[in-house]
């Protein structure tokens, strides 16, 4: 399956999620739903992935954890915040670079709109 495809049953189990549970939760229970929802639609999940960073020549163990990893293609990072920021289209883009994966998604749940709170990021630029 390639990122397009995950990308667009991501967004769906987004969707379902917010529709069924709504803003303001922890980003811990979004995650956990969102798992159980794309694991539900036959997809290989993992959740709190520690990230090796290469540095120097070295590899430095659980650097960051990456929230949910999706068919080892797709980064979802969660969360439930009053409003996203630039840093955190950056911390997307970071992780996107560190792992290698072409494409991340990054989404609040703490919002009315949730289709304006679901970013794409492809090889560092927003789509």
């Amino acid at each position: 399956m390639k990122e397009n495809e995950i990308s667009f049953l991501i967004r769906k189990s987004i969707f379902d999620v917010y529709n069924e549970l709504g803003p303001g939760l922890l980003e811990k229970v979004y995650e956990k739903v969102l798992a159980f929802d794309l694991k539900s639609k036959g997809l290989r999940v993992q959740t709190q992935v520690p990230i090796p960073i290469k540095f120097k020549g070295s590899t430095i163990d659980s650097s960051f954890i990456a929230d949910i990893i999706v068919e080892d293609k797709v980064i979802i990072e969660i969360k439930s915040i009053e409003e996203i920021g630039n840093v955190h289209h950056k911390q997307l883009l970071t992780y996107l670079k560190l792992t290698n994966l072409k494409l991340g998604i990054l989404v609040n749940f703490n919002t009315d709109y949730i289709d304006k709170n679901i970013f794409r990021k492809i090889n560092g630029c927003i789509s």
